[in-house]
């Protein structure tokens, strides 16, 4: 697992993906009022940040409690990561995490979870919570600056949007599904050989 804040903080911006967010905010605001759709994105980061620094936390027992082992944990997490590298390489029809009902202001559902706070993102800092304690600070650093990221993105999601145009976003959001597939094939690769050399 990563052991820099730089490579903490680009995995956790990859896994979070708040560009290739960006449509998915704009389509789920759209019929929240003006004045109120600032609210929201605060409201729906700050979720997102809770439940992942909750997991970053409390993810050591709840691996206990399940009785799953950090090799397991790297796997899954990996084949999680491909799987949406992949929809983000190859978009599909209503985004990375399918389609969403925006006929109401979103509450939790479907932008802090899984928008933000996604499965991959929870294996992440789940993996985070497995390093040794000298890291936590570095972890929650680097999950912070993430957060700030976030923030500023995703308020300007619609005048971004508007700027760059349609095809630029989803340009960028392929160019990060390359670069987070690979990212995801050395976790894989890093689980394997860590439970082939426990056999």
């Amino acid at each position: 697992m990563s052991n820099t804040f730089f490579q903490a903080f680009i995995l956790l911006f990859l896994v979070t993906d708040p560009f290739g967010n960006v449509p998915l905010f704009v389509s789920a605001l759209r019929n929240v009022p003006r004045e109120r759709r600032w609210i929201v994105v605060v409201r729906e980061c700050l979720i997102a940040f809770v439940l992942l620094l909750l997991f970053m936390f409390f993810g050591r027992h709840f691996l206990t409690a399940l009785q799953l082992s950090e090799n397991a944990l790297r796997i899954g997490g990996g084949v999680i990561l491909f799987l949406i590298a992949l929809r983000m390489v190859f978009p599909q029809p209503g985004g990375v995490f399918g389609d969403t009902d925006t006929n109401h202001e979103p509450f939790i559902v479907p932008l802090a979870i899984p928008a933000l706070a996604g499965p991959s993102a929870l294996a992440t800092v789940l993996l985070f919570s497995s390093d040794s304690n000298t890291d936590v600070l570095l972890h929650v650093a680097a999950l912070s600056a993430v957060a700030v990221v976030w923030l500023a993105v995703l308020l300007g999601a619609e005048r971004m949007q508007r700027v760059l145009g349609e095809r630029a976003m989803i340009a960028f959001e392929r160019l990060m599904g390359l670069i987070l597939t690979a990212m995801a094939v050395e976790m894989l690769l890093a689980g394997i050989r860590a439970y082939v050399r426990s056999l």
